[in-house]
This record gives structure tokens, C-alpha cells and sequence, in this order.
């Protein structure tokens, strides 16, 4: 990165009025629209207020936040004045948010009135908090957003940062165990709206853009601020939890042109029957994906009924946003594509030496929109950031051609047999069948300690009558015919519902353990 001097909030806010998009509206929410130009103004005016708070460049805040307008402001205002925002899950317990408040040390909490008692309670007693504001309304006894910037008549310069300072962190989703803090320089959200965004997707100046992925999240965040910003674009937020009714209101109320969302949510719009062509956006030109792998038949199915097709993307909290993903004008469902320009892929074994096309890798992407690394996490730092390039923790493999297709997590596959079985292609099977919902797969041991394919499966209506050994023997057969006879679940239990993260991750780790010792027992 040449740059130097550079402030990535005058780079996507400012740039845009100085091009002639004060008077454009940047962010609508149910509430209320935003110019660039407002924007602007508003983001100004944070860092004084921020100042009177007592808190100073190079310090955090934690945002809590809803996606409304006030996201934007307070996320671009702490970066022009230096400070950091730090990104955080909006439903999360009590003790989560204690954690995560206590590992950031944030100085300052700005939080949605809706979560306020959740972060009263998490942030009681520590020390290096100074206040908890309150976005959108609120008690008037404390500090409240809008009465704090009303009190401030004019906006500063921003701050002298560089390149390379930190500007941002997100939280990692936490498959895993405890999220790890993961920081972001300025210079990454150029990256990556102009690879991503710009060159790949293919934002324009005149689209409307609606994330249904919320803004907490890396691909959230880079889909409905970072991309349509780089481009002068209009960017749609729903403060809500999605729901497939709900995303329709949004998409037929505001006419969005590009539409983002998680494979979870493109399957139950599409079990949801009221969701019809007729309620769609009728100026929708394309349909992203990321988060987790999107199932073919699902993409399929949403051609099928709204004309579209899904481009499935792949990104990461580490790089930012995606690095890979089918190209729009040429998808190829079952497959990840093609890296984004701008992002170099390797695939490794055991021994980080470079597997051969058709065999199953680790895959590492070298970009510069990487994370300088984890907060107060050195050794897990150096596991994942090696030299230029950055452990993903995905199988993958590589056809000649140089398309990816994603075999699983690196946790989550295992061998049947002697041979690879991946969860992710077991439960795109599963889910192909007509009264599957959703799925997860995980290794288990039979009576003989030997490791087969366990599934726990949600079915679209679910009937007592469906589930018996019928059902289980037609779900095995189904597999079986898909994707070999050695994969198919020797177990099948049947739930209402899968453990996720709050971004539509299965966490199949919560799963295992009650795969593990089955002492041989059918179904």
C-alpha cells in the first residue's frame, strides 16, 4: 500500500460530497433517510462529542447497534477522529457482552434502547468504561446520542491517521469457542469495495442496496457500507431480525437492485409460499451469498422461481469481506468460483506444502485486506497470519480450470474408509430432498470405534408420521444415490432446529459431542 497519510472516513464520506453527493441519500432506514451530505456533517461532529467524553484518539467504543442510520455516523465519526469502533453481535447474552467489553476495553458503549438492560447489566463495574449512550431514543437521566450532538455547533478536522493504524475491529463469530478481537487498518474497506464491490459484484452509483446480513458482521458490513459507499450508492438497513416476510416487505417497499443475504435465509424465503415473484422488487439485478456455502439445489430453486441467479461468495472476519465468489454473468452452482482480484489462493496440506489440482487443501489467501492480527491473542495471531498469507481454516479443493469448491472446515471434516468425507456435501444431499429444511453432519463412532457420518436434520413441516425409519431409510438411499454409498449418515436425528451463530454459522462443534459414543445405536 503506497498511501500514507490516509483517513479511510474522509475516503468514503467526504470524497462523496466533494463529487457532487451531498444532496443523495446514502442510508434509509424505517425511520429515516440520510444524505451523504448529513452524513458527513453528523460524522464531524463525533469526534468533539467523543472528546467531551473524555475519550481520545487511538481509544475503542464498542458499538451495540441496530442497523439504522446512526450506524454510519457513529462508525465513520470515531474512525475520522481516530477512535476506534469496535464492532459487536447484537444478540449476545449478558456475559458475552461482559467479555467482549472487558477483552476490547472499550472507554465507551453506544447501544441500541432495545438492548440497553442487556449492556447496563454486562458493563456494571468496569473500570475503563466511562458511559453507556443510548441510540434511538432512551431514558432521559442518561447520555443520549442525539442530545450529545445537538450540543455540538460544528464538526473537526479529521484526525492524521495512516494507512496502516487501526481503524476498526470486528468480532470473529465464534464457531468456536470465545470470539477473537480482529483488527482492521484503514486502508482494508478501499480494498475491499474496489475488488470485491466494484470490480467483481459490480456496484454502481445508481444502485439501492439491501443486506438482509446484518452490520456487526464482515459481510454485512462491506455489502451495505463499505461497497455502495466506495461507488456514491444508496444503502437500505432493516433494523429488525429477518424474517423471509419481512425481508419481502423490505424488498417490495424499497425496490432494492442488489440483495444480500445467508444461505439459511435464501432457503426459508424459499419454503416460505407467500414469498412470490409478485412481492419481490421488480428492479432486483443480483443476488449475493456469504456467510456459509450456499447449497446448489438452493440456488436452483430461487432461479427457478425469481429469475435470478445467487452469486455465492466467500469471505472471512480476517480478510474483511469476500475474496472469492462465481463470477455474476457466469455461476456455477456447487462451486465457490474464482478469486476476486487483488487475492492470491493456495491450497496446503498437513505440512503446508501445495496440494495438487482435484486434492483437498487448506486454503490461505493473501490480500491486502487482512487484519493486521488479533487483540491480546499472539499465539492464535501467528497460527493464522503467516508472512503475507492468511489460514482460513476451509477444505477446499481446486479443479484445473482454477475454480474452487468448498469441502468443509478443517475441524469439521474426517475420513470414512480411508477416505475424505466433507459435511458440507452430505448435507447439501440431505437437503436436496424435498422435506428437508436444513441439516448438519458430524463424525461419530459406531459400536467399533470406527468414524461415520452422523446427521441432524430439521425438516420443513415437521409430522410425527414423517419421522420413523421409513423416513430415515428414504434419507439414506437419497444420499447414498447423490454422493456415494460410503457417505450417507449411518444416524439420523431429527430436531427443530440447528445451533448457529448469530450469523447463520451451523456450529457443528455443539453437535459433536453428542455424535461421539452412540454405542452403535440406529437413528
Amino acid at each position: 500500500m503506497s498511501l500514507r497519510d490516509y483517513n479511510a472516513a474522509v475516503d468514503f464520506v467526504d470524497r462523496n460530497v466533494a463529487e457532487g453527493r451531498g444532496a443523495k441519500t446514502a442510508f434509509i432506514d424505517p425511520a429515516r433517510n440520510l444524505t451523504y451530505g448529513e452524513l458527513r456533517d453528523a460524522s464531524a461532529r463525533i469526534g468533539p462529542m467523543l472528546a467531551r467524553l473524555g475519550i481520545e484518539p487511538e481509544n475503542r467504543i464498542a458499538l451495540v447497534l441496530l442497523d439504522t442510520v446512526e450506524f454510519p455516523v457513529l462508525f465513520w465519526g470515531a474512525i475520522r477522529a481516530g477512535i476506534v469502533p469496535v464492532l459487536i453481535n447484537t444478540r449476545l447474552t449478558v456475559d458475552q457482552y461482559r467479555y467482549l467489553f472487558e477483552d476490547s476495553r472499550a472507554k465507551a458503549v453506544f447501544v441500541s434502547t432495545a438492548l440497553l438492560p442487556a449492556i447496563q447489566e454486562a458493563a456494571a463495574e468496569l473500570p475503563n468504561l466511562k458511559t453507556i449512550v443510548v441510540v434511538g431514543g432512551g431514558p432521559a437521566s442518561g447520555p443520549r446520542l442525539e442530545t450529545l450532538l445537538a450540543a455540538e455547533n460544528e464538526g473537526s478536522a479529521p484526525a492524521r491517521t495512516c494507512a496502516d493504524d487501526v481503524a476498526y475491529w470486528l468480532y470473529s463469530s465464534g464457531t468456536t469457542g470465545m470470539p477473537k478481537g480482529t483488527m482492521h487498518v484503514h486502508s482494508s474497506p478501499m480494498v475491499m469495495a474496489r475488488n470485491a464491490g466494484q470490480r467483481r459484484i459490480g456496484y454502481q452509483e445508481n444502485d439501492v442496496v439491501f443486506s438482509a446480513a446484518k452490520l456487526f458482521f464482515s459481510y454485512g458490513l462491506g455489502s451495505a457500507i463499505f461497497c455502495p459507499m466506495w461507488v456514491g450508492a444508496t444503502s437500505v438497513f432493516y433494523p429488525e431480525r429477518p424474517t423471509p416476510q419481512t425481508v419481502f416487505e423490505m424488498l417490495r417497499g424499497y425496490q432494492p437492485t442488489m440483495f444480500f443475504a445467508v444461505p439459511t435465509l435464501y432457503a426459508a424465503i424459499l419454503a416460505d409460499s407467500e414469498c412470490k415473484p409478485k412481492n419481490n422488487s421488480s428492479r432486483l439485478r443480483i443476488c449475493v451469498s456469504a456467510g456459509e456455502p450456499l447449497p446448489a439445489h438452493v440456488g436452483k430453486s430461487w432461479k427457478q422461481r425469481f429469475g435470478l441467479d445467487i452469486v455465492n461468495g466467500v469471505g472471512s472476519t480476517e480478510m474483511g469481506h469476500l475474496f472469492l465468489s462465481n463470477l455474476p454473468n457466469a455461476v456455477e452452482y456447487g462451486t465457490s468460483g474464482v478469486p476476486i482480484e487483488g487475492y492470491d489462493l493456495r491450497l496446503v496440506d498437513e505440512d503446508g506444502k501445495d496440494v495438487a489440482d482435484d486434492e483437498i487443501g487448506e486454503l490461505l489467501v493473501r490480500g491486502e485486506s487482512a487484519a493486521a492480527g488479533y487483540w491480546n491473542q499472539r499465539e492464535k495471531s501467528r497460527r493464522t497470519f503467516v508472512g503475507e498469507w492468511t489460514r482460513t481454516g476451509d477444505k477446499y479443493v481446486r479443479r484445473p480450470d482454477g475454480v474452487y469448491t468448498y469441502c468443509g472446515r478443517t475441524d469439521d471434516i474426517f475420513k470414512v474408509s480411508g477416505i475424505w468425507v466433507s459435511p458440507f456435501e452430505v448435507e447439501e444431499a440431505l437437503i436436496s430432498h424435498p422435506l428437508v429444511l436444513e441439516a448438519a453432519v458430524v463424525p461419530a463412532e459406531d459400536a467399533n470405534g470406527l468414524i461415520k457420518p452422523k446427521a441432524f436434520v430439521v425438516l420443513r413441516d415437521h409430522r410425527e408420521d414423517d419421522v420413523g425409519r421409513a423416513l430415515y431409510e428414504e434419507l439414506k438411499v437419497h444420499v447414498k444415490r447423490s454422493i456415494g454409498p460410503w457417505k450417507y449418515p449411518r444416524w439420523i436425528e431429527f430436531v427443530d432446529s440447528l445451533p448457529k451463530t448469530a450469523t447463520g454459522k451451523i456450529q457443528r462443534f455443539m453437535l459433536r459431542d453428542v455424535g461421539l459414543n452412540l454405542n452403535g445405536a440406529d437413528r
